[in-house]
């Protein structure tokens, strides 16, 4: 596939930053695309993109200068690794139909897929997200999307926005979404009937509250995530003014942080997706300068991969049977001897399904989903839906 199409690159001098006279900063280590001149992509490479279309907004107009207004601040920065490297695609043309934009998007994440190269989105509006589960779709790929967001984004409407976008990817026909996850909903924006709908969908989704008093849930939904889709207006107002819905609620900018990093450090996740940046109603840049921080986390983050998933490196994890009696059944977790994180084995009965994941998935988990199996004799909630979406 031929993505120059699509790419417009950017120029790094008009974005203003001064490099520091006393640190090697990232924007040394970003390597600019150059379409039409046969650049090459290199496998496993670190991408990142802009899409500054704006045009599926929900009353929060002005996101298209966003990704280079974050440039400025990220390139900026210090390298997080020696080994940094970086090479930034430029940024998506808008086409001339909202849809246009969402059929370049896809394939240059069919790009990325197809190279095994993890990808950075700076939107741009959220219901970008669908553009990027298209160029999965692409690949033929199953996959799960983690939403960081203080609403869930599946209200009826007759175009995609960025308040319908996952209702549209969930009416995909054939349909190559295996499970999402919402981390940090605000219930007053939300309300039951939503939330009993996703239940009944059989994802997932955590309160504001108790993802912050439990951050490590965060970091096992995201690290089953190959795709991470942010909203900037979960993270409140007094860290991220730059949003037409700001709310004196939401994630610390730290968190916000800790959060990209666990998405770096996922092998699982190839895609990260930061949207709802406002440039015209943001202040000084606080924004801007806060998301440039988290993709410096991510980048980070990348850059630490353990490479401990059981089924990578059986060798790397210890192996934990616990016996369920009043379920007449075995449940299998296992621990990384490198990080200390967890998971535990889904059996998959379904023939259809066992073409992806043979006879058993490996799900992330938390030491407190261990302990309720293995102390109380009980199901963990999260192993339940996914059981019952790979065998239903």
């Amino acid at each position: 596939m031929n993505i120059d199409l699509y790419l417009k690159p950017i120029d790094t001098d008009s974005l203003g930053y001064k490099p520091s006279e006393f640190a090697a900063i990232l924007g040394s280590k970003v390597k600019l695309y150059q379409p039409g001149t046969g650049m090459e992509i290199p496998e496993k490479s670190l991408l990142l993109v802009g899409v500054g279309d704006d045009r599926g907004a929900e009353n929060n107009a002005g996101c298209s200068n966003s990704p280079d207004e974050i440039r400025y601040y990220l390139y900026q920065l210090t390298t997080p690794s020696k080994d940094t490297e970086i090479i930034d695609l430029g940024n998506v043309i808008e086409g001339q139909t909202p849809e246009d934009t969402y059929y370049a998007l896809s394939e240059v994440v069919a790009e990325a897929i197809e190279k095994d190269c993890v990808l950075i989105i700076l939107g741009g509006t959220q219901d970008l997200t669908f553009g990027a589960y298209k160029g999965y779709e692409r690949m033929n790929r199953i996959m799960n999307i983690t939403a960081i967001d203080p609403r869930f984004d599946i209200e009826d409407s007759d175009y995609i926005s960025s308040r319908s976008w996952l209702k549209n990817i969930i009416m995909q026909v054939p349909n190559y979404l295996f499970f999402s996850s919402n981390i940090g909903y605000q219930t007053y924006f939300v309300g039951e009937d939503y939330i009993r709908l996703m239940d009944d969908l059989r994802f997932d989704a955590y309160r504001l509250a108790d993802v912050q008093h439990e951050m490590v849930r965060a970091e096992t939904l995201i690290r089953n995530a190959d795709m991470v889709s942010v909203d900037i207006s979960a993270v409140r107002q007094s860290d991220a003014p730059g949003n037409g819905f700001p709310s004196p609620h939401g994630f610390y900018g730290e968190e916000f942080c800790h959060m990209m990093r666990f998405a770096g450090m996922s092998e699982k996740t190839n895609c990260l997706g930061i949207f709802e940046v406002n440039s015209v109603l943001d202040r000084q840049g606080q924004t801007a300068h806060m998301v440039a921080q988290g993709v410096w986390f991510f980048i980070e983050g990348y850059y630490n991969r353990k490479k401990d998933n059981p089924l990578m490196d059986p060798d790397s994890c210890r192996r934990f049977m616990v016996p369920l009696e009043k379920h007449n059944m075995d449940i299998y977790f296992y621990k990384s001897k490198i990080s200390d994180r967890w998971w535990v084995s889904v059996p998959c009965h379904n023939p259809e399904m066992q073409e992806l994941y043979s006879n058993q998935m490996l799900l992330p988990c938390t030491y407190a989903d261990y302990q309720q199996a293995s102390t109380k004799g009980e199901v963990p909630l999260l192993w339940l839906k996914y059981y019952q979406r790979l065998n239903g």
